[in-house]
């Protein structure tokens, strides 16, 4: 197993992607511009210039778009239960030496990512007695603060920090009294040795009443720490939403 603290090879970047979305089917190769939407995601993973990128999917149309874009692609097993199996599925079969001690979970429904917001959700790993990384950003809106698809962390961060250790996640608007609420982006770096152990896990109470996967890595006492971004993606999960990427998009100069 390498070194926590002076990992061999850079992190690696996993897409997990699924055509089988119940509330936009075919997602991966959704329309944006003239390319599926895969391809677009690919693009920013590759230019935050992190480590290599991998696609795991379970279709045979997403993995040839997928490696026209530039990425490497592992099938996986259409019955794994999560993006984080896929994930592991996928490091196990392209670093099976475990050369990459860290490993990028990027959901392959972020057309818009800023590619840097992958470099800032790697930075807390510094720290070796953290498992796991991801992003929060401030919430500004109140409608988000109430919106239970808006997933809540609870982190105390002191003035002028932008890094800290998260204590709890919910979709309920948490914790109470004055003072900052964090918007949680499902983007996660794990040590690949956490990340071994998080898929080995059996879901806990508190990940089945939230329904929130990450609360299993916590129930089960593992770190997670997060870095404070100005931003949140806009992930893809409706037509609306594709509408929305689309829009944005729209201005892009062609790739």
């Amino acid at each position: 197993m390498p070194s926590r603290s002076s990992p061999s090879a850079p992190p690696l970047i996993v897409l997990p992607a699924r055509m089988a979305s119940t509330r936009l089917p075919g997602k991966p190769l959704a329309d944006i511009r003239g390319r599926p939407m895969i391809a677009h995601v690919i693009e920013r993973a590759l230019a935050a210039h992190a480590g290599p990128v991998v696609v795991a999917c379970c279709e045979a149309e997403v993995a040839r778009v997928a490696a026209r874009a530039g990425a490497r692609t592992v099938m996986t097993d259409p019955d794994l239960p999560s993006g984080s199996d896929r994930v592991w599925a996928a490091a196990q079969a392209v670093d099976p030496q475990g050369r990459h001690d860290l490993v990028v979970n990027v959901q392959a429904d972020l057309p818009t990512l800023d590619p840097v917001l992958i470099r800032d959700a790697i930075a807390p790993l510094a720290d070796p007695a953290v498992d796991i990384s991801t992003l929060v950003a401030r919430i500004s809106d109140p409608d988000e603060l109430a919106d239970p698809s808006v997933v809540k962390a609870v982190i105390g961060l002191a003035p002028g920090r932008r890094m800290g250790r998260a204590l709890y996640f919910s979709r309920a608007p948490v914790p109470g009294g004055e003072g900052p609420h964090y918007h949680h982006i499902g983007l996660y770096v794990y040590r690949r040795e956490a990340l071994h152990t998080f898929v080995g896990l059996e879901p806990g109470v508190l990940e089945r009443r939230e329904r929130l996967e990450q609360l299993r890595a916590l129930e089960n006492h593992m770190r997670i720490d997060a870095m404070l971004v100005d931003t949140v993606p806009l992930g893809v999960d409706t037509p609306a939403d594709l509408d929305k990427a689309r829009a944005l998009l729209a201005g892009a100069a062609p790739a």
